[in-house]
């Protein structure tokens, strides 16, 4: 059951007399939990709601096209609480955080309708099997899971929690279903990597195509793991033989379901597959293939923009994570090769926030950036990611604005999405 905070002047909600303050039990007989019983029941032309009004309950008649919405708002998105990680995983990034950062940054999620709703991934430890008849009868997907191992014991181990590896059976119920699943395997040195990847890989090759990819991304290390488990870095050889490894898994399956993240690439200094290689980039939002994609809408871009659509001078500036300094560096090279008035200088920002092994550009705060910038010649306007604000747009992770930020470089400061035909536009100033 769940309370209905709102109802949409004039909408057939409205017009059918139900109240903010009532309480949603059940539609056509089936009781209401969260945001996905709601949708999928919803999703009639004829919907009979029973209501919760005081000491009555009410049923209410609702007509209208099967996917109509009829108006009825709740508290919270889910129209329920967050569901809580309850593993502790050796290499979680939260416990790595410093000290003193804002409540919502150490809240750790667990939750298949986030999986569903917003891409995030599951690790199956906070479902039970009534959960994965609900996925498989709302026919929810892609399903997106944090595998990490397949070996029952070891995924026990690296998650500390005792059902980490019965829940593992969870992924034949989700294949004979034929529910589309999205994997992920956060790599630890010397823990699943080597011979244990390996028989990963093999146990979930098994799932294809109904798993139809799996990303492999190394453990985030930041400077802030006092009194957790040890984990070291990749080094660049490793960084290669992980790739190695994996391409020639794929080789051998026959198909390209397994894919190294963007950091491998980048830190072992292996060129980085073209476009064809990530097909409809099914991991994208997982750091695979981003730079591949962000470099061909670029130069795509590029070649498409007349000489006479940019004239006079422009000299902005960029600032980026460490990980994707030499990358932006060359994509702003050929623009300036193009348009000889035009000048982008890029900096390399250190994050010393987080400290670590931390070099992504989706990580860096306002004040290391005010810190390595101040005094630099920033041009008209810094341009930064998107990616470093939160979700809401307004703060860096360290909660600096990014009003304060322009005040205390002197200079105007916007903010690039993930699209390099957009990021190009807009140093251009076109």
């Amino acid at each position: 059951m769940v309370e209905i905070t709102g109802v949409l002047p004039r909408s057939r909600a409205d017009r059918a007399g139900i109240r903010s303050g009532d309480i949603l039990l059940e539609i056509n007989s089936y009781p209401i939990r969260d945001v996905l019983d709601y949708r999928f029941r919803l999703a009639e032309k004829t919907v009979v709601l029973k209501l919760h009004r005081g000491p009555e309950i009410l049923e209410v008649k609702i007509r209208k096209d099967t996917y109509d919405d009829i108006g009825l708002e709740f508290g919270t998105p889910l129209m329920d609480r967050k569901h809580r990680c309850e593993n502790a995983c050796v290499f979680c990034f939260i416990d790595q955080n410093p000290k003193g950062m804002r409540d919502t940054i150490y809240f750790k999620d667990d939750d298949s309708r986030l999986s569903f709703l917003h891409g995030n991934y599951i690790t199956l430890t906070n479902l039970q099997k009534e959960d994965i008849d609900r996925i498989i009868e709302m026919h929810i997907s892609p399903v997106n899971i944090s595998v990490h191992t397949t070996n029952p014991e070891l995924r026990v181990r690296m998650m500390k929690n005792k059902r980490s590896g019965e829940v593992l059976g969870y992924l034949d119920m989700l294949y004979e279903a034929g529910t589309l699943m999205r994997g992920q395997i956060v790599l630890c040195r010397s823990i699943n990597d080597g011979a244990e990847l390996e028989r990963t890989m093999t146990d979930l090759s098994r799932y294809y195509p109904v798993m139809d990819s799996v990303s492999i991304v190394p453990c985030g290390l930041t400077g802030h793991r006092e009194g957790l488990y040890h984990i070291d870095p990749f080094s660049a050889e490793e960084c290669r033989q992980v790739i190695s490894q994996v391409a020639e898994f794929n080789k051998r399956f026959g198909n390209t379901m397994f894919y190294a993240s963007d950091e491998f690439y980048v830190k072992g200094n292996v060129d980085l597959p073209d476009e064809e290689y990530y097909g409809e980039y099914p991991q994208i939002e997982n750091g695979v293939g981003l730079l591949t994609s962000f470099g061909t809408e670029f130069m795509g871009a590029l070649g498409r923009i007349e000489t006479d659509e940019f004239t006079g001078e422009r000299k902005v500036s960029v600032a980026t994570g460490e990980a994707a300094f030499a990358f932006i560096s060359k994509l702003t090279g050929e623009a300036e090769k193009k348009f000889p008035g035009f000048t982008c200088m890029v900096y390399s920002v250190r994050n010393d926030f987080f400290g670590g092994e931390v070099t992504v550009s989706g990580l860096l705060t306002g004040g290391d950036i005010q810190r390595q910038l101040k005094g630099k010649d920033l041009g008209e306007t810094l341009f930064l990611p998107r990616t470093s604000l939160r979700a809401e747009g307004d703060l860096f992770l360290d909660d600096m604005s990014p009003g304060e930020l322009s005040s205390e470089l002197g200079v105007p400061v916007a903010f690039n999405d993930n699209d390099g035909a957009d990021f190009l536009y807009n140093i251009l100033g076109i």
